[in-house]
């Protein structure tokens, strides 16, 4: 299949093979022409399908440019992080440059000055990307109605969720005109997600993509024993040995981000952290150095497991083991990316082999556990009994379950209160 067979405008094809998209992914055959005729559509696909053009394409393509002296925002895309607004914003940007009539595109977040932003409405914008709070923000001091609104996108709603953004969510949907198009994208259909689906979506084409259907991704992963005070040793010995000119390293806190990064530092390496505490200003120079090959270690919590295209990131290391499968596929998701090939590192040390199992057995993949030269695991396995990925009754811990839990059925009946 390709992009001209999808019904879409010359000048978005035109933009397409400028950017060097020269065809559809699954995600994009499936979700555009049932978007393109108006309908409502729920997509689920992973890490990496595409999603963002899925959405961009049709919604440039329905948009009629306002001739008024202020124009009214027809388009809304909500995102989780700051770091996805930006990078859908500058999306659909590229993707309207070739379109007849200029498309004023508005992208919201918090972390910086809200002037700037009320600012930049004067005259009005045509598509707004922005994160909940800070468009609530937006609206709370008039510098933004909803009330024309035309289409409406979800991206990373699983993510939004988990953020704990259902009740910004119930707010933002009361404010938009009952009469609209809907396009929702998540890479996981939680009891909360099938839930906002209810509320949101009116006779939805349903588009799934499992991993089988999507462009194959050439990630190597690797799993080494080692233990607990001697990763971050082993981190630096592997990031000098195999001269991996840059590295996203994962970790559970953001303590644990400084601290690495500060360790890394002392050894040699530009490193820098990116946890949800920094500054936007901060958070976005760490981008841009690392992305210009200034920096070679970004140490990272979850913040960066998602919407983060950094083109051609060879390596991602789990220092610390997500706590879920699906945060072990995003965070792996950020190398392997547009066809290039990527290697996933994870240390697992003693106390972590049983929760490593776990995901072994939900990732259906089986790896050796590997170990370094002058880095031999020493430590001994805690017993099943204080095991932290022992079952029920016998610990807590260990990986999600499918199943929704109180946080689940909470976060579900914040979207519903409002229906």
């Amino acid at each position: 299949m390709t992009f001209p067979s999808l019904g879409l405008s010359p000048a978005l094809l035109a933009a397409l093979s400028q950017l060097g998209h020269s065809s559809p992914t699954p995600i994009q055959q499936g979700a555009i022409p049932p978007a393109l005729a108006g309908q409502d559509v729920l997509g689920s696909a992973q890490t990496g399908s595409g999603k963002t053009l899925a959405f961009a394409l049709p919604l440039l393509q329905r948009l009629q440019v306002s001739t008024s002296r202020v124009r009214p925002a027809q388009a809304l895309v909500l995102v989780p992080t700051r770091e996805l607004a930006t990078q859908v914003g500058e999306v659909i940007q590229s993707l309207a440059q070739h379109l007849p009539q200029r498309v004023k595109v508005s992208v919201f977040f918090g972390g910086v000055s809200i002037n700037p932003q009320m600012m930049g409405l004067r005259g009005g914008t045509d598509v707004v990307v922005a994160t909940p709070g800070r468009l609530l923000d937006l609206v709370a001091h008039n510098a933004l109605k909803l009330d024309q609104v035309k289409l409406l996108v979800l991206d990373e709603a699983d993510r939004m969720l988990d953020l704990g953004f259902a009740e910004e969510l119930a707010q933002l949907l009361a404010l938009l005109p009952t009469q609209r198009q809907n396009l929702f994208f998540s890479a996981t259909f939680s009891p909360a997600v099938q839930a906002l689906a209810h509320t949101l979506l009116h006779n939805a084409v349903r588009v799934e993509v499992d991993a089988s259907q999507q462009q194959p991704v050439e990630i190597v992963q690797r799993a080494i024993a080692v233990d607990t005070p001697k990763r971050t040793q082993l981190l630096r010995h592997l990031i000098q040995q195999h001269s991996w000119e840059r590295t996203v390293v994962f970790v559970a806190t953001k303590f644990a981000a400084e601290i690495v990064a500060d360790k890394l530092r002392k050894g040699g390496l530009t490193a820098e952290p990116f946890h949800g505490e920094l500054s936007q200003g901060k958070r976005s120079q760490v981008l841009t150095d690392f992305k210009a090959e200034r920096l070679q270690v970004v140490v990272a919590t979850d913040v960066a497991a998602r919407g983060l295209d950094i083109v051609g990131l060879p390596v991602v290391v789990n220092f610390d083991l997500p706590r879920s499968t699906q945060d072990y596929t995003h965070r792996i998701g950020r190398t392997g990316r547009a066809g290039e090939p990527g290697l996933a590192v994870s240390f697992v040390s003693a106390a972590t082999q049983a929760h490593w199992r776990l995901i072994e057995r939900r990732q259906q993949v089986q790896l050796a556990l590997e170990s370094v030269p002058g880095f031999e695991a020493q430590e001994v396995a805690p017993s099943a009994a204080t095991s932290p990925d022992a079952p029920a009754g016998q610990g807590s811990g260990g990986v999600k379950g499918k199943r929704p839990n109180k946080k689940d059925k909470l976060r579900a009946a914040a979207v519903l209160k409002n229906d």
